[in-house]
């Protein structure tokens, strides 16, 4: 009875919805299967469509979200077995669902909240909470896929020809993955889902030539826009693949050039070697030539022919040793002008790589930028479950923190201590190689008087090798030096904290005494008292008054005021009555007591009266 204005045809839905009909008429479980399955194709797709076009994460109040949830509800409970309880026969969809958890165990975390909720009290709004939970997370395609595999565990809660056990199932969970494009922030903690009525509008499917036109075109659109999403995740992949590459080959390059620079300075140190080996040939090529001039002056020419022979054989073997360090030179020049050469070409294609590099992350950015406004939202989330995280745990570092640094130290003591050992035993060892050579040089310029020349080359030698000990000696020292200017901080940190620890000490014990002051003072108080008490009885004996107790007056005699903290009590010590401040400030002395004493206003002009009386 329901009036339409536009001009309905039958599209293609329609008519699969009449075959079907007419094709299922003898089998009604078949034609609602059909019926559902349509329904749901038109639920997904329009759902879908309505939210690309809306632009926005989608809440619980958007009516083609609510309309998918209540066409879900139908299919899930098509065919469900009814179980008898003790509050009679029931479908409850919550069983299926619960099974998922099994099967998934990601699905716990869902189930988890569900359970947890206090709102929800009915199977069917567990269920319906599980649906809009699982499609907040994306994954309600993958748990009902889970689930309709599982047909042996499906027949206990459905009938054979149910939606879930017959291909229909099968499609409506293919359909499902499309949702996965979709955004939703779903209240689900505040909605009343037990009482809901799943009614399907079926209003909301029914277009005209003009909705045709525009839905054909949001199809083109949402094709074209996932296409393009494909095609920028795919260049991304790929992008990001290269990037991993070239980082590698940079890293690589890296680690040559570094080998590079460390063989170029041992060059480097070979070839000061040798050029400081030639200096000293020359040096001793001189001192030959000055000797054997003056063995010629002095010995006028005598020998001169065993000089000669001698002073050839011995140039000969400089020439031999000068020959021989000269080709060495040239070998570690040669050596180091190709080791520069490497390192120039290597230089050059790191260059390269990184003008490569930034290019590609120039193209990078560019396709990033594309995808950022899809991702906010997500990264919103994250931030503020983070946030939630950060602070949950800031506390625990706290306490970790402070453990953590005692033990550090503890370690760095442990640490510098076995490091002045091994530097004390080396500085021993290279003291043990110095005097194993200064011993040997002395056994040699004992034993070797007539080699000069060797003996020479032999002691600079050893004090080069002396000079390097020295050298690693004061390395080592300033090391320990060092480590004993960190031991000492760290020493005093340690006595900072122990001096903390005493004044927390400190303030504890203060606290003990002034507890232990205060229950003193607590008992004196009570002493007095009950000191007060007793005098009062002993005056009420005496005068033959009545002392009335603290607890039973609540307002003064006189003045009929409340009493309060600042307004205290006062006995006066003729009546016994209990007074304010304001109403017993006299004080006369008394037959009990010859000094003055407090009494209230009336027994003040009473007592007058009668001492005026009596002195008439």
């Amino acid at each position: 009875n329901i009036q339409i204005n536009w001009k309905w045809e039958p599209t293609d839905i329609s008519r699969n919805l009449w075959a079907s009909c007419l094709s299922a008429f003898r089998d009604p479980m078949a034609m609602e299967r059909a019926n559902l399955l349509n329904m749901a194709k038109l639920s997904i797709k329009g759902l879908i469509e309505s939210a690309l076009s809306f632009g926005r994460t989608l809440d619980s109040d958007y009516p083609p979200l609510q309309q998918f949830f209540v066409v879900m509800e139908h299919c899930l409970k098509h065919g469900l077995k009814v179980k008898k309880s003790f509050l009679g026969y029931n479908k409850s969809l919550w069983g299926p669902l619960e099974m998922v958890e099994k099967l998934c165990p990601e699905a716990g975390e869902i189930a988890a909240s569900v359970r947890d909720l206090p709102g929800l009290k009915t199977p069917l709004g567990r269920a319906r909470a599980w649906l809009r939970l699982a499609l907040m997370q994306k994954k309600l395609a993958d748990y009902l896929r889970l689930l309709i595999t599982r047909k042996d565990t499906l027949s206990e809660f459905y009938e054979n020809s149910a939606v879930m056990l017959e291909e229909e199932g099968a499609v409506i969970v293919g359909l499902l993955v499309g949702l996965n494009v979709i955004d939703a922030n779903l209240c689900v903690k505040g909605e009343d889902l037990d009482t809901q009525v799943g009614v399907i509008d079926f209003s909301m499917y029914l277009k005209n030539d003009i909705d045709d036109y525009r839905s054909e075109e949001r199809n083109g659109q949402i094709a074209a826009i996932l296409d393009q999403k494909n095609y920028v995740e795919e260049l991304n992949r790929q992008l990001n693949s290269t990037v991993q590459g070239l980082q590698g080959r940079v890293e690589s390059l890296e680690k040559s050039n570094s080998k590079l620079i460390e063989e170029l300075a041992i060059a480097k140190n070979n070839i000061i070697k040798l050029q400081e080996e030639n200096h000293q040939l020359r040096t001793e090529n001189s001192v030959i030539l000055m000797k054997a001039q003056q063995r010629l002056e002095v010995l006028l020419y005598g020998d001169l022919n065993c000089e000669l022979d001698t002073y050839k054989q011995s140039r000969q073997g400089l020439d031999e040793m000068y020959n021989e360090a000269r080709r060495q030179l040239k070998e570690e020049c040669q050596l180091r002008q190709d080791v520069e050469n490497e390192l120039v070409v290597h230089v050059s294609m790191k260059q390269e790589m990184e003008m490569a590099m930034k290019l590609l992350e120039k193209d990078i950015h560019e396709k990033q930028d594309t995808l950022i406004g899809l991702r906010h939202q997500l990264d919103e989330v994250k931030a503020i479950n983070v946030e939630m995280y950060q602070k949950m745990q800031s506390s625990d570092d706290n306490m970790r923190q402070k453990n953590d640094m005692i033990a550090r130290l503890e370690e760095k003591t442990n640490q510098i201590t076995a490091t002045m050992k091994q530097l004390e035993q080396r500085l021993q060892d290279a003291e043990r190689e110095r005097a194993s050579a200064e011993d040997g040089v002395r056994k040699f310029k004992q034993d070797f008087t007539n080699k000069a020349d060797s003996l020479q080359k032999q002691i600079a030698q050893r004090e080069k090798q002396m000079m390097q000990l020295e050298t690693d000696l004061k390395i080592e020292r300033d090391w320990r030096q060092t480590l004993q200017n960190e031991l000492e901080r760290e020493r005093e940190t340690i006595a900072q904290l122990t001096a903390e620890a005493q004044q927390i000490n400190g303030l504890k014990k203060e606290f003990h005494r002034l507890q232990d002051e205060n229950t003193q003072l607590k008992g004196i108080c009570e002493e007095q008292e009950q000191a007060l008490e007793e005098l009062g009885c002993k005056l009420s004996e005496y005068g033959g008054q009545v002392w009335l107790k603290d607890k039973d007056a609540t307002h003064c005699k006189l003045c009929e005021k409340e009493f309060s903290i600042s307004r205290r009590k006062h006995h006066c010590r003729n009546c016994g009555e209990i007074f304010c401040n304001s109403c017993s400030d006299n004080e006369l002395p008394l037959p009990a007591s010859p000094k003055p004493v407090r009494v209230c206003d009336t027994c003040h002009a009473l007592l007058l009266q009668r001492c005026s009386s009596n002195a008439t």
